[in-house]
């Protein structure tokens, strides 16, 4: 009898055990799932490389004239524009995304990562930003604004992408 109810008893301890690191584990995992944006550093979300693709390549008017991409990075490195781009791009910056247009959204890229900015009544804001691989975002003044800034931060190198509204275009300029 006496062995019995030892036997009885492990298995209860072991039951409550199980039972008590499952409860435990849920617990857990839920509370991962409330704060999990904020674990990623990027309000929003981080953006997949094919949605970001979907918003520079929404379809809008095709580009009246050509514009011009102020320095905005705070690194030396540089890269030339991509062969479809619409505007000259400064040290470390490829210029506005193939499809960007003359009308009030525009995408940015700079080694660092990628932004698109929107101007309205407001102002400009970001609509968009991701780090590109290695790097991450340190900081975001999303706006609206008269301008907004987002700041790429490598392991030896930072890049900071400054945009402004020109009439109702979006451009990068220089950090003042």
């Amino acid at each position: 009898m006496d062995s019995q109810g030892m036997g009885r008893r492990s298995i209860l301890v072991a039951t409550g055990w199980v039972a008590t690191a499952a409860i435990a584990t849920l617990i857990g995992l839920g509370a991962i799932r409330l704060v999990g944006e904020s674990l990623t550093g990027t309000p929003g979300g981080v953006r997949s490389e094919a949605e970001i693709e979907r918003a520079l390549a929404a379809p809008e008017p095709a580009p009246t004239g050509t514009a011009s991409a102020a320095p905005g990075p705070t690194s030396t490195a540089s890269a030339a524009p991509g062969p479809t781009s619409t505007a000259s791009a400064a040290p470390g910056m490829t210029g506005p995304a193939p499809g960007a247009s003359s009308g009030t959204r525009r995408g940015f890229a700079t080694d660092g990562g990628t932004a698109v900015a929107e101007c309205g009544v407001g102002g400009v804001r970001l609509v968009s930003w991701a780090p590109a691989q290695g790097y991450r975002v340190r900081d975001v003044d999303r706006g609206p604004d008269d301008d907004v800034e987002v700041t790429f931060q490598g392991a030896a190198r930072e890049y900071e992408l400054k945009v402004r509204c020109i009439g109702s275009e979006p451009v990068a300029v220089a950090d003042d």
